[in-house]
């Protein structure tokens, strides 16, 4: 498939640049391919589930993964992505080009060394310190990591520190937030036990990678960072229950709707799953696992824009998209969410993935 079929003009004050106040306030449109476009709340999610329903939110955490230091007279800036040993990362640099290999980057104190330089502005760190002292250092000189269309507006701030976690965020490693957790409130979470649904979390450290455009022009060419993730043998065992009693499995954001799909059988069986996943979604994929999926606005071209295009049908989300723009709703990670039902059995059938 062509990257440019999933191309489409947003106007620039379409961007949030500040969540809805307060959490639980979004909009949410509600896409039922084939179906009326329904506009709504957030607030009320509760009333599109049935007892017996399982919610899955991903309870990663993101750390301050930012950094701007120096080597030499230059000054470099990096985002952590991926983390190989405790103090050991993957990171995105910029100016790459400064760089070489063993070169020693000063954050302000915290020093690594540049082992390895890869494509598309890569390189891997190794911090020169025990992982206590790295860990300390992290939280005292990095910043939360923005996104590049909101970063590019304005510099977070310590409404970020709040705003940018969910507020089940449990488990460090994540450098980009899980946005469609972000609207979730104490009294949406107690609507959803008070509808008969069950919450349930599992872990996926979503990395920068998720930001990064797709370049090439045919999406078989473009290739996915991997990212690290968990299912329990306990939320597996749960959720295979919800299946096998007629319930369904609502994904809350296209983290946790990714990390579902890399451990699921063909037949549909969630497993115990403790690795890294590279899924690709594109139209022609089969579900296995998700039966609803909430989740916010995506880029133009993004893997995520072909995901949700995958899950509902590219000519349904082309005209939620179209309706979402008309009315005005807020985009991407600090915008309002939709709530997707699943196309047609026609246009949901096999297609790549890669997985571990």
């Amino acid at each position: 498939m062509k990257v440019s079929d999933f191309d489409f003009n947003l106007p620039d004050e379409r961007i949030a640049l500040r969540p809805a106040e307060p959490r639980g306030a979004a909009r949410m449109l509600v896409v039922r391919p084939g179906g009326k476009i329904e506009d709504s709340r957030i607030k009320a999610l509760a009333s599109y589930l049935r007892p017996g329903d399982a919610v899955v939110f991903n309870n990663t955490k993101v750390i301050p993964a930012r950094l701007v230091g120096r080597r030499g007279a230059a000054t470099i800036e990096v985002t952590l992505h991926r983390r190989i040993e405790p103090t050991k990362w993957r990171a995105f640099a910029r100016p790459a080009k400064r760089l070489r290999e063993w070169d020693i980057i000063d954050f302000n104190g915290l020093k690594a060394e540049v082992e390895e330089k890869g494509e598309d502005g890569e390189v891997t760190l190794r911090f020169d310190c025990s992982p206590v002292d790295f860990a300390e250092g992290l939280a005292r000189k990095g910043v939360m990591p923005l996104p590049p269309y909101i970063a590019s507006k304005r510099a977070p701030d310590a409404r970020d520190d709040r705003d940018y976690q969910t507020l089940f965020a449990r488990r460090e490693g994540a450098v980009a937030a899980p946005t469609a957790g972000l609207h979730f409130s104490d009294e949406i979470m107690k609507s959803i036990t008070d509808a008969g649904a069950k919450t349930h979390f599992i872990t996926l450290h979503v990395g920068a990678g998720t930001f990064l455009p797709v370049k090439c022009e045919d999406t078989a060419d473009h290739k996915m960072h991997r990212e690290w993730g968990e299912i329990s043998a306990t939320i597996a065992e749960a959720l295979n229950e919800t299946r096998a009693r007629g319930g369904r499995i609502v994904a809350v954001g296209t983290t946790s709707l990714r990390l579902l799909e890399s451990a699921t059988t063909p037949g549909g069986q969630i497993y115990p799953f403790s690795d890294e996943t590279g899924i690709f979604i594109t139209p022609g994929y089969k579900f296995r696992a998700v039966d609803l999926l909430v989740t916010n606005f995506h880029l133009p071209k993004s893997t995520l824009f072909m995901l949700v295009s995958a899950f509902s049908g590219s000519a349904a989300m082309k005209a939620a998209y179209a309706h979402a723009i008309a009315e005005r709703y807020r985009f991407y990670s600090y915008g309002d969410t939709c709530l997707l039902y699943p196309g047609q059995a026609k246009e949901r059938g096999e297609a790549r993935k890669s997985v571990k």
